[in-house]
């Protein structure tokens, strides 16, 4: 399962009982940031994304669950991409160069939705981000690679196990024009320890015109865990710096805080990425606000996306399922 996010940038799921892997690939690179801001992140290759490092492009970003033991999906989207041929090329000037992808990742904890030992691993990683770059190329793309159709969202990929309060969480997706016409789209893993709807009106946070039954939501038992995290990733065809992606990065997280209530606790680990596919020329700062005001946007409406198409699980209900 594939589709494009936007040109030069591909979403491959790899979906199991309870939990699963998303990988966010751009095989010619992108210029990437990341903003942390939970208390409980499960990351790998955070650091080199600061603007003062070295590494400027990713190749891309892994969104898992299983916690800390998801992150080996990371490593088999390494191995997929090196096999392809695509990573960051050690020696510019010699033909066989050694080359290294550059694989950012992030976690959620879903381990006690299903069989805590069933968790992803490098073969998933490695499926999923051979799924995201075959969508780039028509000719390599099989079945289960759909272009330019309606992303699928809800209880697929890594948002497989995902919860949100009381109710089931997933994954969302979805893209939003800036005003000065650029694309920014925000694929989301909503997990998050906070609610997505207001218990004294019963209002979705993210879209209020939307009422769940305030007395049956009330009722509804607390879903597994307290250690919870949404992780996700924003993505622009603007050319931005890195230094500005940092800011489209930190920016997601308004969306977030719009749609989940309370956010960045203690117990998430809330982490957005951001990719500009752009020449890194850079933008001036009025297009950057609208960039990340867009970003915001579509982060907010990512997560509708994801509580709204989620599937009702063992002894787990969804807002699709209270809204019937």
């Amino acid at each position: 399962m594939a589709v494009e996010l936007l040109p030069g940038i591909g979403v491959g799921h790899v979906t199991h009982d309870a939990t699963g892997v998303t990988a966010v690939a751009c095989p010619a690179g992108a210029f990437a940031a990341v903003d942390v801001r939970g208390g409980g992140p499960g990351t790998r290759e955070t650091d080199l994304l600061e603007a003062h490092n070295t590494v400027q492009q990713v190749h891309a970003v892994m969104l898992a669950g299983g916690s800390a033991y998801g992150l080996a999906a990371a490593d088999g989207a390494m191995q997929e991409l090196e096999r392809q041929g695509i990573g960051f090329k050690v020696l510019d000037d010699v033909a066989d160069s050694p080359i290294v992808p550059i694989v950012p990742a992030a976690v959620i904890f879903d381990l006690l939705v299903g069989d805590p030992s069933i968790r992803p691993t490098a073969a998933d990683g490695a499926e999923a981000v051979r799924r995201a770059c075959s969508v780039l190329d028509q000719e390599g793309a099989g079945a289960s690679v759909s272009v330019g159709e309606e992303a699928p969202c809800g209880s697929v990929g890594a948002g497989r196990g995902a919860t949100a309060g009381v109710v089931r969480g997933g994954y969302g997706q979805a893209t939003v024009t800036s005003v000065e016409g650029y694309s920014v789209a925000a694929c989301v893993v909503a997990n998050p320890v906070g609610s997505v709807v207001d218990p004294n009106t019963g209002a979705v946070y993210c879209r209020p015109n939307e009422h769940v039954d305030l007395d049956a939501f009330k009722a509804l038992p607390p879903l597994g865990t307290k250690l919870n995290t949404t992780i996700g990733v924003v993505a622009t065809d603007a050319p931005l710096t890195k230094a500005q992606a940092k800011r489209l990065a930190m920016c997601a997280h308004d969306g977030l805080a719009r749609a989940v209530r309370p956010s960045h606790s203690p117990l998430d680990g809330d982490t957005f990425f951001a990719l500009a596919t752009g020449d890194g020329r850079g933008v001036n700062i009025p297009t950057l606000g609208a960039l990340c005001a867009s970003a915001a946007d579509a982060v907010s409406e990512a997560i509708a996306q994801a509580i709204f198409n989620a599937e009702p699980g063992e002894n787990q209900t969804s807002l699709k399922e209270i809204l019937k």
